[in-house]
């Protein structure tokens, strides 16, 4: 292939902690690589071979980057897919494809897919606008408690609120939006699939994601989740179909819903790689990341089985600091077997910033667990 120490080249269309980390495969195997990211400090920056600073939303630069790639990739969805249609008209591969970002990064557009595909998800009403949000509360068609989401923009707990009272509606943003059933949630799941352009596809173990009740982040990510064989093959066999669905080349991340009666329901899906995945680089014979890059060259798939057990920690900003980042205790932590720290170099913290994050491997799960609480409780990510 003319990738490996050759002339053609993969674009990545965002430059964050995903990009750096698709970077780590590309370094490693000597393909040429062109990131794009409205940030010149952005952490992509120091492994690819051409830094462009752009606006990821804007067409005009996202089809001037985009022209001349032989193939293209995405690590966020909060892209100008109108520019993806005009680039694959162009001749660049594009992956995930521009008709199912388009799908994906709409969360109404989205939902509705499910619906039509037949795939569980949370029963849900699709408005145009907060005031008809409102008035279909008045007329009781919507009851609280409900989760509101924006219908574009939401992304690491953003754009997405349990609404208890009128007051709560009149905080959310104006625009079209959509409300969901409140569903009484055991436990939150996920599952990664890729799938190659001659129709390959691998799919990854079940994790189970434990979340930050205020914030609505991720804190921890265990692999393997904690349930049943049976059920972890009855989350395979949904995130396979929703993968089928949507026809993706490329990661799919697909979040999972088990509820209290038992049932597995789709929350939501990302077509890139996935927080929920990070544990893989140390946990897994093939990181997400050397799988995605495999798949959008259309290499053969790696093993996704687990080596060890694993259990990821998020490093955020403290709340109440802004400015230049300080990782207080990170000797500490370094100090402990099986601990394996990530930092993405943005170089400013604020509150509730995903900085980098831990994966504590072992081959037991508890302990892996009890370390990374000792992990959560040592770090801070605060200022100098």
């Amino acid at each position: 292939m003319g990738y490996f120490s050759g002339t053609q080249t993969i674009g990545i269309l965002g430059g964050g902690q995903l990009g750096k980390m698709l970077l780590t495969t590309t370094r490693q195997w000597d393909l040429n690589t062109k990131v794009m990211d409205p940030s010149p400090a952005a952490p992509s920056r120091i492994a690819c071979n051409t830094f462009v600073t752009g606006d990821l939303m804007d067409y005009d630069s996202v089809v001037a980057f985009g022209e001349g790639l032989d193939v293209l990739t995405i690590e966020i969805e909060n892209i100008n897919s109108d520019a993806l249609v005009t680039l694959e008209k162009k001749g660049v591969k594009v992956y995930p494809q521009a008709s199912i970002l388009k799908i994906i990064q709409n969360k109404c557009r989205q939902k509705k897919f499910y619906k039509t595909h037949l795939i569980p998800t949370a029963p849900f009403q699709l408005f145009d606008s907060r005031n008809s949000l409102k008035d279909a509360v008045v007329r009781g068609l919507v009851s609280f408690p409900f989760v509101w989401k924006s219908e574009s923009m939401g992304y690491d707990g953003y754009g997405v609120k349990i609404i208890r009272s009128n007051q709560d509606i009149e905080n959310v943003n104006d625009g079209p939006c959509m409300s969901e059933d409140l569903i009484a949630i055991d436990k939150e799941l996920g599952i990664i699939i890729c799938r190659s352009p001659k129709g390959e596809s691998v799919c990854y173990p079940c994790v189970e994601m434990e979340f930050n009740t205020s914030t609505n982040q991720v804190e921890y990510v265990l692999s393997p989740a904690r349930i049943s064989n049976s059920l972890a093959e009855k989350a395979k066999v949904l995130a396979l179909k929703v993968s089928k669905a949507f026809e993706h080349v490329g990661l799919l991340a697909v979040e999972l819903f088990l509820t209290k009666e038992g049932e597995l329901i789709v929350n939501e899906v990302a077509p890139r790689p996935h927080n929920s995945g990070h544990y893989s680089i140390e946990t897994s014979y093939t990181s997400q990341f050397e799988q995605h890059i495999r798949a959008i060259l259309n290499l053969p798939l790696g093993n996704t089985q687990n080596k060890l057990a694993g259990v990821m920690v998020n490093l955020i900003g403290k709340e109440g600091h802004n400015g230049p980042v300080h990782y207080k205790n990170l000797d500490q932590i370094l100090a402990i077997e099986g601990v394996n720290p990530h930092i993405y170099g943005k170089k400013e913290t604020r509150p509730f910033r995903k900085m980098g994050h831990i994966t504590i491997v072992n081959k037991n799960l508890k302990t892996a667990r009890e370390i990374a609480e000792y992990v959560k409780e040592t770090i801070e990510v605060i200022t100098k």
